[in-house]
C-alpha cells in the first residue's frame, strides 16, 4: 500500500548539497514528491511504499552530505496526493523561522583537481566551487539560501553552469555560488593607488611580485590578507613596520601538507585539523629551518601555519613556490578590510599591490586560529570555518543579546537551545571595529530572526561594550544585566562542556572588574548558571600606573617586589631594576605609598608579566600577552620539577594565595645562576600546584569535583597540561574549552547563559 509522509529536517542542511542529495535518494528509491528549502528547515514530501520510504529515511540519517549536520528529523503521516514525479521546489520564506547557516568551506579535492587540470574548463579559475566547498556565510544576505539572496546574484550563469546547476547527477546541482571563467567573478591587479595593471595572468604576475619582495593585499573569501615572502627578512620587516606590528607573530600559508612538514612538526591530530574543511591557522612547533625568516615569529617555538583554503590560494601558492606570510588586511587592531574601495583606502600605505575581485563580501571573516593540546583542538580565535555554527546549549534559552568584552570581542545571541557566537570582531578600540560589530549584529539578528528580551554585558563601567549595552538597553527599553567578568569565563567553559551542575571555577586572566572595585584575574569560584561565590584568589598587589604597567611589565615587577619584599630589594642588583631610570623607580614607590593611580590586582596575567620582567625576559610588550608567552617559551625545554614556596591565608572566609616567599626564592635562584629555563619551569609548576591545593580545599568543603578552567592564561600550553594532569592525579575532573576560546573571545557565551537564568533584571549580579 502506498504511503505519504512529510519530513522536516533542521540543522546545517542548506548550502551543502542537501536538496540534490534528497532528490537523488528519492529517485533511487522510486519515491515521488518534492523537496524545498524554507526559512526554518528543509521540507520533504514523499509518496511510495513503506519499505522504500524507510530506506529513504535511513539514507538521510546515515549518509548525508559530508558538510551537512542534521540536528532533528520530524516525520509525519500525510494524505496521499498522487505526485507524478520528484522535484525541487522554489524556496519558501516563513516569518520568524530560522535556519542554521554553513560556515565557508575550504576547497574540496574535486574542485582542487579541476583547477589544475589543463583539459578542464575551470583550469586556473580562482572562484571554482561546488556544493561541498566555497563561500557560504560571507556571501549570504538573507535566508533561505538561494542565489538571489547572496552577493552572487549579479552573476548570471552561462548555459554550461546552468546545466550543471539543474543536473541532479552533477555535484554542482543547486550550488548557489556556481560560476566559471565565462560567467563568474574575475581578478584584477592594481598598484597601491588602484591603477589597473594589465596582465594576461593576474596570479602569475602576483607570484612574480611576491618573489621580488613586494607586499600584496589579496582579497579572499572573508576579507583581505596581506601577503609577502616568508623567507625574505626585508619583506617581513617592511610589512611589520607598515602594519605597525613590530613583533606579534605572523601566520604563514604553505602550499601543501608536505611543505608544512618541512617547516614544522605536524602530529596526526594537527594534520587532521589543518586539512579539515574549517582549515584554520594551526600553531605548530617550528623546526630549525634556515630558510624561514626568524622575523615571522620572533622568540617563539610555534608557527601559525595554514594550508590554502580557496582556489585562489592554491593557484597562487603553486606558482610562487614559497611560504607566504598571510596576515589580516588591516592596521594593527582594526577590523579586516572587505570591500575593494575600502581596502584601497585603508591599506594603500601598507600594500605595494592589490589583487581585487568583483564578488562582494557581505560579512567580514578573519582566519580562525587553533592549537592541539590534550588530544583536542583548542580554538584561540573563532571565525572562518566555525562561525556562525552555534554552540548547543543543554537547556532552552531566553532570547538574550550578550555584548562580550572590549578585547577579542565577540557577541552572543541565544534562541531555543542555540547560542550564536559571532565571528571574531576584535578589540573595541576604534570606530571601524564598532561599525563592524553593529553591522555583524544586524546580520545575525536578521538571519536567525532573533529579537532579544534581555541584554547582558561586562561589569566594567569603562568598557566600550558596557556603554554600548547601556545605550541599547535604554533605546530598546530592554532590561540590562551586568555580569562579573570571571564568573562569565567560568560559565562559558561550563556551557562549552554541556555542564549545568555547580563546579569549581578557576579563571586566570589579565584584567576583569571585580565586585569590590579591584582588578580580578586569579580567581577560584564555586559557580553554576544562577550565581557564584568567590572562594579564593591571588593576593592583591599594586599595579603602578594602571594600564602603563600592563604595557611595561618592569613596572609591575618593581611594584610587586616593593610591596612584597620591601625597598631593599630595589637595590639588590636585579636587572629589571638596574635597567630602570632611578627617577621612575622613585615615582613608582611614591605611587604605591600614596595609592596614586595604583589599582590593586589579583591578576594571574600580571603575575606572569612580573616574573617575566624579573627574569629579564621581557620588559615592555608590543602585543597582548607577550611577556607571558616568552616566559612560557623559556620553560618549554626544561624538565625542572622545582616547586617554589607559597602561602595560603584566609581573609573574611576567602582563601588568599600569597607570593612573598615565591618571589624571594625566584630572586635567590636567579642570583645563584640557576638557568632561566629552570626558574620559569619552576614558576609554572608552582602555579599548577596552587591550582591543585586550592581546588582540593574547595572540593573538601563543597564535595564538588568538576573544575572549569577558563581565562586567557590557560592558552599557555605548559600550564594547561600541568594543571589538567595534576587535577586528574588528585581525583578531580577538569573541564577545558574546545568549541570557544578560553580567552575573552568566549566570554559572551557565559554572559548569555547567565542572563538566560537570571530570575529578574539586576544592575549587578551579586554573589550567592
Amino acid at each position: 500500500m502506498l504511503q505519504a509522509q512529510s519530513i522536516h529536517i533542521k540543522g546545517i542542511v542548506q548550502g551543502v548539497g542537501f536538496r540534490p542529495f534528497v532528490y537523488q535518494a528519492a529517485q533511487k528509491n522510486g519515491l515521488k514528491g518534492w523537496v524545498c528549502n524554507t526559512s526554518g528547515d528543509v521540507t520533504i514530501a514523499v509518496e511510495g511504499d513503506q519499505q522504500s520510504i524507510d530506506q529513504f529515511l535511513h539514507e538521510l540519517i546515515s549518509n548525508p552530505p559530508p558538510q551537512s549536520h542534521i540536528e532533528s528529523i520530524v516525520v509525519q503521516a500525510e494524505s496521499f496526493k498522487g505526485f507524478s514525479g520528484f522535484e525541487i521546489l522554489e524556496s519558501q520564506i516563513q516569518p520568524d523561522q530560522y535556519q542554521l547557516i554553513s560556515p565557508d568551506l575550504a576547497t574540496c579535492p574535486e574542485c582542487r583537481q579541476e583547477i589544475f587540470d589543463p583539459s578542464n574548463r575551470r583550469y586556473g579559475y580562482p572562484f571554482t566551487n561546488c556544493t561541498q566547498c566555497g563561500p557560504r556565510f560571507t556571501i549570504i544576505e538573507a535566508m533561505p539560501y538561494d542565489r538571489p539572496y547572496t552577493t552572487m546574484r549579479s552573476f548570471t550563469m552561462c548555459p554550461q553552469c546552468r546545466e550543471e546547476y539543474q543536473n541532479a547527477a552533477d555535484r554542482r546541482f543547486h550550488a548557489q555560488p556556481n560560476a566559471c571563467p565565462r560567467c563568474g567573478p574575475q581578478l584584477t591587479l592594481t598598484d597601491s593607488r588602484g591603477k589597473v595593471i594589465a596582465t594576461p595572468d593576474v596570479l602569475a604576475r602576483t607570484a612574480e611580485l611576491l618573489r621580488q619582495g613586494q607586499i600584496i593585499a589579496i582579497k579572499g573569501m572573508g576579507g583581505f590578507l596581506l601577503a609577502c615572502d616568508a623567507t625574505n627578512d626585508t619583506a617581513v620587516q617592511t610589512l611589520r613596520a607598515r602594519k605597525q606590528r613590530p613583533s606579534k607573530p605572523l601566520a604563514v600559508m604553505v602550499q601543501n601538507l608536505d611543505a608544512a612538514k618541512a617547516y614544522c612538526e605536524v602530529t596526526p591530530s594537527e594534520e587532521a585539523t589543518l586539512t579539515s574543511v574549517a582549515a584554520p591557522i594551526v600553531l605548530l612547533r617550528i623546526k630549525k629551518n634556515p630558510h624561514l625568516s626568524a622575523l615571522v615569529a620572533p622568540g617563539l617555538q610555534y608557527l601559525g601555519t595554514m594550508l590554502p583554503y580557496t582556489p585562489l590560494h592554491h593557484l597562487l601558492l603553486s606558482q610562487v613556490s614559497l611560504p607566504l606570510v598571510m596576515t589580516s588586511g588591516n592596521l594593527s587592531e582594526e577590523p579586516i578590510a572587505t570591500g575593494n574601495s575600502e581596502a584601497l583606502e585603508r591599506l594603500k600605505e601598507i600594500a605595494d599591490y592589490f589583487v581585487l575581485h568583483n564578488r562582494d563580501i557581505y560579512s567580514g571573516y578573519d582566519d580562525s586560529v587553533a592549537y592541539f593540546e590534550l588530544d583536542k583542538p583548542r580554538i584561540i580565535r573563532r571565525a572562518r570555518g566555525y562561525a556562525p555554527y552555534p554552540i548547543h546549549l543543554p537547556f532552552t534559552s531566553r532570547p538574550v543579546l550578550a555584548y562580550g568584552t572590549d578585547l577579542k570581542n565577540t557577541f552572543c545571541l541565544t534562541r531555543d537551545n542555540h547560542a550564536f557566537i559571532s565571528q571574531h570582531i576584535g578589540d573595541m578600540e576604534n570606530l571601524e571595529t564598532w561599525q563592524h560589530f553593529e553591522t555583524t549584529l544586524e546580520l545575525y539578528q536578521k538571519l536567525f530572526h532573533l529579537r532579544p528580551e534581555l541584554i547582558a554585558c561586562d561589569l566594567h563601567p569603562d568598557y566600550f561594550t558596557t556603554q554600548m549595552a547601556v545605550r541599547k538597553s535604554q533605546k530598546s527599553n530592554l532590561p540590562l544585566l551586568k555580569i562579573q567578568h570571571h564568573y562569565a569565563h567560568v560559565v562559558s567553559c561550563m556551557a562549552d562542556n554541556q555542564v549545568q551542575d555547580p563546579v569549581i571555577g578557576v579563571a586566570f586572566d589579565g584584567t576583569g572588574y571585580g565586585l569590590d572595585g579591584n582588578i580580578w584575574g586569579g580567581e577560584f569560584l564555586v559557580a553554576d548558571y544562577k550565581g557564584f561565590q568567590r572562594q579564593a584568589h591571588f593576593e592583591y598587589l599594586p599595579l603602578p600606573g594602571g594600564s602603563a604597567a600592563i604595557q611595561k611589565p618592569y613596572r609591575t615587577a618593581i611594584g610587586y617586589l616593593y610591596a612584597l619584599l620591601g625597598p631593599a630589594v630595589l637595590s639588590s642588583g636585579l636587572a629589571c631594576v638596574e635597567r630602570t631610570d632611578p627617577a621612575e623607580i622613585d615615582i613608582i614607590q611614591k605611587q604605591i605609598d600614596r595609592k596614586l593611580n595604583t589599582p590593586l590586582t589579583s591578576s594571574a596575567g600580571r603575575l606572569f608579566d612580573a616574573v617575566s620582567a624579573i627574569l629579564n625576559i621581557r620588559r615592555q610588550i608590543d602585543y597582548e600577552g607577550q611577556a607571558a608567552i616568552e616566559l612560557e617559551m623559556a620553560a618549554e625545554e626544561d624538565n625542572q620539577t622545582l616547586v617554589y614556596p607559597f602561602q595560603i591565608s584566609t581573609h573574611n572566609g576567602v582563601a588568599v594565595i600569597q607570593f612573598q616567599e615565591m618571589l624571594a626564592a625566584i630572586i635567590t635562584d636567579l642570583k645563584k645562576g640557576l638557568p632561566i629555563s629552570s626558574i620559569s619551569a619552576g614558576f609554572h609548576r608552582t602555579l599548577a600546584e596552587i591550582c591543585v591545593q586550592v581546588c582540593l580545599r574547595i572540593s573538601s568543603q563543597t564535595e564538588l569535583r568538576k573544575v572549569a578552567l577558563s581565562g586567557g592564561v590557560f592558552q599557555n600550553r605548559l600550564l594547561l597540561k600541568q594543571v589538567v594532569g595534576s587535577l586528574q592525579s588528585a581525583g578531580l575532573a577538569p573541564l577545558i574549552h574546545t568549541q570557544v576560546p578560553c580567552n575573552d573571545g568566549g566570554i559572551s557565551l557565559g554572559q548569555a547563559v547567565i542572563a538566560s537564568f537570571a530570575g529578574k533584571p539586576f544592575s549587578v549580579l551579586q554573589e550567592n
